[in-house]
């Protein structure tokens, strides 16, 4: 086991085969299952050089995987052909394909300077049914966490600012106990919670764990240490010398998602573009996921929910002006004048 730069964690595996660069690290899970599941790929070999070329072109893995995926089920379904592909057959489970996508997407190479693009952008241009295989919110395709289990993820990926995203969000398989809850605790989440449940406390506990999340970002710290909420205010103390309390430190965290909103809106991003991808509302055809989905009604009712909790308006998702002076950031609204 290896570690990045001067972290304490150990979390990265080396490989010692002969067909990786020593200096790239095993992939973890959201590498492993986007490459390999997602692209019906069984072979460690092609997940791994494939792992190893995503970090040589600075791609993200997630992305590129699910992008290739996407390509791979538009070719099965007749949209896209051996001709567009160069004669590859981009077929779920063919290793060496998913390797040469990775190559193409980051040398901008016959399909893969449309697949660059992502999967939005993609489906766009191909029209007809690809919008259904394009799984993104926001032109950010969906990671390894799954909505039609976690539902209040799923709010999380609508909402985000920069679309689907696992990290500055919950996992609802985590607030089932005492011991997943125990770090919101101090925010007044004092209840576990059923994994499907959506109602009002869900949706707070979501506003409540993505300020933290996103505090985390602009302190540059890494999400992983076990540090719970009272602990870090404690280490802003310590390393700034100012008289830091947690409530201020989760303030940080709610100015800038709305600064980030504000943004969006300026930039003419509508409460439509808080939606999930049509594939989360369709159970999966087998599995232990075969018999659920998201429920729009439900999704609907819980963005409206969050909206009202953050101060935002209810029917457009803007912040309002208290909200924004609330967070003593009244400057914003100037920006918002025009929606």
């Amino acid at each position: 086991m290896t570690t990045c730069f001067a972290c304490p964690l150990n979390c990265k595996g080396r490989p010692e085969v002969d067909y990786v660069a020593p200096e790239y690290a095993d992939p973890e899970y959201e590498t492993a299952a986007a490459l390999g599941s997602c692209c019906g790929v069984e072979d460690p070999k092609a997940v791994l050089k494939g792992h190893e070329l995503c970090n040589r072109y600075s791609l993200d893995s997630i992305s590129t995987g699910v992008t290739i995926a996407f390509a791979m089920e538009c070719f099965e379904e007749g949209l896209l052909t051996e001709e567009d592909t160069g004669g590859i057959q981009l077929t779920f489970g063919n290793g060496a394909a998913m390797v040469k996508m990775v190559e193409m997407i980051g040398e901008r190479d016959g399909i893969g300077d449309l697949l660059a693009e992502g999967t939005m952008r993609a489906a766009k241009k191909l029209g007809g049914d690809a919008w259904k295989y394009a799984v993104q919110v926001k032109g950010q395709e969906v990671p390894m966490h799954e909505p039609r289990l976690k539902r209040a993820l799923g709010v999380g990926y609508a909402v985000s600012p920069t679309g689907a995203d696992h990290c500055h969000n919950v996992h609802d398989t985590g607030l089932t106990s005492e011991e997943g809850i125990a770090s919101l605790k101090p925010l007044g989440i004092l209840e576990p919670m059923p994994v499907e449940d959506l109602g009002s406390t869900k949706v707070r506990t979501l506003i409540y764990g993505v300020n933290l999340r996103v505090l985390d970002n602009c302190a540059v710290m890494c999400m992983f240490p076990p540090w719970s909420p009272m602990e870090k205010a404690e280490i802003f103390t310590a390393v700034t010398g100012w008289d830091t309390t947690l409530w201020e430190l989760a303030k940080v965290g709610e100015r800038a998602i709305n600064m980030a909103r504000a943004f969006n809106l300026r930039e003419g991003f509508t409460t439509q573009d808080d939606w999930l991808p049509d594939r989360m509302f369709h159970p999966q055809t087998s599995g232990p996921l075969a018999e659920t989905a998201v429920d729009p009604k439900q999704l609907r009712m819980a963005k409206r929910a969050y909206y009202r909790m953050m101060g935002w308006s209810e029917d457009t998702g803007i912040p309002t002006v208290g909200k924004l002076e609330e967070l003593n950031i009244p400057w914003v609204a100037s920006e918002l004048t025009r929606l």
